[in-house]
């Protein structure tokens, strides 16, 4: 068994964990909604550790969100691309300083139903998907469901998942299938939870089974990111098949746990960018530092995926997989 884990503790990197230090006011946020379950753990603690800062998130598309930064209607927004030179002209023109930080390194995962008893795919069986070379099940393996169309599940039409799979796929081009588009990560897994011949695209937080857990007060989830090492094992939800991925040059197939992420054995990673453009001093800029900071990057080790910022380790527990 291999787990990843944080490499310091909040005490040693943050030089006493929670500050006494004043931090009030108001931010505003806005985040690709395919990282909300991360983003929503993050303004929990925050909000925790500063009893007057607060974080106002909105949840929307990627290019919206880049949309909103450009218009001066946000100053901080969490996305899955950097800044083009282009977008930083017009913060220079605007005479606005920003700063740009991976804070995370996230799996695309491809989940289907119980029902479908293929386990893996190839990297070219997944480009035949995407690019409508195979639309039935019985093109890809000789499956039970065969004869059934592949239903493909995205979470919305300028999501940051559908622009990778185009980057990836398809040369940024829209992807020459018809597919569904449902309006949010929670639906794309809904559906494939009742659809059998559906495989949903998304976001590796979204079906890891501690997210799903609500049990924790945020007294409790931050007692454990103050004590100790942190480590993790990642385990996905039962109630949907999460597919192993192969690329060509390899005869195993991976599927996206944090270590397979982390060591780039998976093969559908996408970085995740904070981008501010706040003044320093200011309380949007005290949230980009708290995300980009250990305890941000704590919190993300804790969801299934890859903290960019503070080195992780990989450590091996046990003999297997």
């Amino acid at each position: 068994m291999v787990v990843v884990a944080l490499g310091c503790t909040i005490t040693s990197c943050n030089k006493g964990g929670k500050k006494a230090a004043s931090v009030s006011g108001m931010s505003k946020v806005i985040c690709d909604e395919s990282f909300k379950n991360i983003l929503d753990d993050e303004i929990e603690v925050f909000e925790y550790t500063y009893k007057e800062g607060n974080v106002l998130a909105r949840y929307m598309d990627e290019s919206a969100a880049l949309d909103s930064l450009l218009a001066e209607k946000v100053n901080v927004i969490i996305t899955y691309r950097d800044l083009t030179p282009n977008q930083k002209k017009i913060l220079k023109g605007q005479g606005r300083a920003y700063r740009s930080r991976r804070i995370a390194v996230d799996a695309v995962a491809l989940i289907v139903n119980n029902a479908n008893d293929i386990d893996f795919l190839s990297m070219s069986d997944v480009a035949d998907i995407m690019t409508g070379k195979s639309t039935k099940w019985g093109e890809v393996y000789p499956t039970a469901l065969k004869n059934e169309p592949i239903k493909v599940v995205f979470d919305k039409n300028r999501s940051g998942v559908l622009h990778y799979m185009k980057d990836k796929f398809n040369g940024g081009k829209d992807l020459p299938i018809e597919f569904f588009a449902q309006g949010s990560s929670q639906e794309v897994f809904d559906a494939v939870k009742t659809t059998r011949n559906a495989i949903g695209v998304i976001g590796v937080s979204w079906i890891t089974s501690d997210m799903k857990s609500t049990a924790k007060t945020v007294e409790e989830k931050y007692a454990e990111l103050e004590t100790g090492s942190s480590s993790m094992e990642t385990k996905f939800t039962d109630q949907i098949k999460v597919l192993g991925i192969r690329t060509e040059e390899s005869l195993k197939d991976y599927k996206p746990y944090q270590a397979y992420i982390y060591d780039g054995s998976y093969p559908l990673t996408r970085e995740i960018f904070a981008i501010d453009a706040s003044p320093l001093g200011t309380h949007d800029h005290d949230f980009f530092v708290f995300l980009t900071g250990s305890i941000g990057q704590k919190i993300i080790l804790q969801t299934g995926i890859s903290p960019a910022a503070v080195p992780v380790r990989i450590v091996n527990v046990g003999g297997g997989e």
